[in-house]
């Protein structure tokens, strides 16, 4: 969906004048396309983080952190939120558009055939530790997908991608939680056809085989709204893991289990956590005063997780959803007492109204908001993260498959700034 602009960008080296053809998008920042820099000047750009640096070409997710905008396929993610569901939101990041009637019937019907896994893997679980953090049993299980889906790991064939990422999609959930009942000792409970998505991931959670009850629904549309949020967010550091593996012909199991290797950082995935470990810290609501003005003081070392963002200037256009999620669930559960959530609800009242953090734009974050929903569902901290690339499944699939088709992308070779040792003769070692 982009062309090249009219304009050209001049770089001057050694006197010489070199130009560039500005590539430009649908929407967003044109891009400088320097694929030519090296073999015509010999030289390379320098770009920590690739925070100045498009690495493909997307139709999928775009950002714009300063007007606290964010779109799946062109469509806002509240509206997503608000008026569709997960696996809506799964066929759109998919395929492009949203299905009619009949192709989400027929999309949710592979999905949920697809859901069960093969009962050897109940074997993988046996070897892990009960107190092994599920994300470890996440990233070796996925991974071992291969080993169990021959038929669907040929990343040539489009068939074969297509039913990988509905397998994916589809099992992801089992296997998260089949890694939090380990960690309970408790039996598996298999998938059940007759619920949904969210409700079904809940009841695989939270059930047992001696009782037989309903999922409540508020605390479904609460998970299907975590997921919906969390499908995709652009070139972050999980998804570029997940294209730069791709980009070798890694199998799609592979591929996936490296983008929940890179999810499990603290700095990506774990924010969630650290908010609830902040609130923990902070421990009573007459303390916050004191903690304000810590994360204030520039030379106080503590800051308060959850507010602000590396990519929004503005506010938080998920946290706007999962704010009102987080509220609704409290009331539901009638949880507005809870000591931590307490915290965290007049944590977020000064946010929203002391000139400090206004000013600064420091405005509570999805992370915020999420962390507090799943512990009133009553997940603990080491599931949180799970839960994230439960819902980011969909974006990694959608964008690994956007990556194989795109016939301009090859491996994935960032280059280097080397500062070493210019070069030296090996010695023996008796004369070292």
């Amino acid at each position: 969906m982009s062309d090249k602009n009219s304009e050209n960008a001049k770089l001057t080296i050694n006197n010489e004048d070199l130009r560039y053809s500005v590539d430009k998008g649908s929407i967003g920042p044109d891009v400088i396309d320097i694929s030519k820099l090296y073999s015509d000047t010999g030289k390379f750009t320098y770009d920590p983080g690739f925070t100045s640096t498009a690495s493909c070409k997307s139709t999928i997710t775009y950002i714009d952190g300063e007007e606290g905008v964010l779109l799946y396929r062109g469509y806002p993610i509240e509206q997503l939120a608000e008026k569709g569901n997960y696996l809506e939101t799964c066929y759109l990041l998919l395929n492009g558009e949203l299905p009619n009637q009949s192709e989400y019937n027929e999309f949710d019907e592979i999905i949920t055939n697809h859901t069960m896994v093969h009962e050897q893997l109940n074997r993988f679980f046996t070897g892990f530790r009960p107190d092994a953090h599920p994300m470890a049993i996440m990233c070796g299980v996925v991974g071992a997908l291969s080993a169990f889906y021959h038929d669907s790991t040929d990343v040539n064939d489009p068939e074969q991608r297509k039913i990988a990422c509905f397998r994916l999609i589809a099992k992801m959930p089992t296997l998260a939680a089949m890694a939090y009942k380990h960690s309970l000792g408790q039996p598996t409970i298999y998938p059940q056809n007759n619920l949904s998505y969210a409700s079904n991931f809940l009841n695989m959670c939270f059930g047992v085989p001696t009782e037989d009850k309903d999922v409540n629904e508020t605390l479904s549309k609460a998970m299907d709204k975590i997921l919906i949020l969390h499908a995709d967010h652009e070139q972050n550091a999980s998804t570029s893991t997940v294209r730069l593996a791709g980009s070798s012909g890694a199998n799609p199991f592979a591929c996936i289990a490296s983008g929940i290797a890179c999810l499990w950082g603290p700095a990506h995935g774990g924010a969630n956590e650290a908010c609830l470990r902040m609130l923990d810290e902070i421990g009573s609501v007459k303390n916050i005063p004191e903690f304000i003005n810590k994360a204030k003081d520039k030379n106080d070392p503590f800051r308060l997780m959850g507010f602000g963002h590396r990519v929004y200037k503005n506010y938080d256009p998920r946290a706007k959803v999962m704010q009102k999620t987080c509220h609704e669930l409290l009331d539901h559960l009638g949880l507005k007492n809870d000591p931590k959530l307490a915290i965290a609800m007049e944590l977020e009242k000064i946010a929203l109204e002391d000139d400090y953090f206004v000013e600064k734009k420091l405005y509570p974050n999805v992370d915020f908001y999420s962390g507090i929903v799943m512990k009133a569902m009553g997940f603990p901290m080491e599931m949180f993260t799970v839960l994230f690339s439960v819902g980011r499944t969909a974006g990694w699939v959608s964008q690994w498959d956007e990556m194989v088709e795109d016939k301009s992308q090859r491996i994935g070779r960032p280059r280097q700034l080397y500062v070493g040792n210019p070069g030296r003769d090996y010695q023996d070692i008796k004369q070292r």
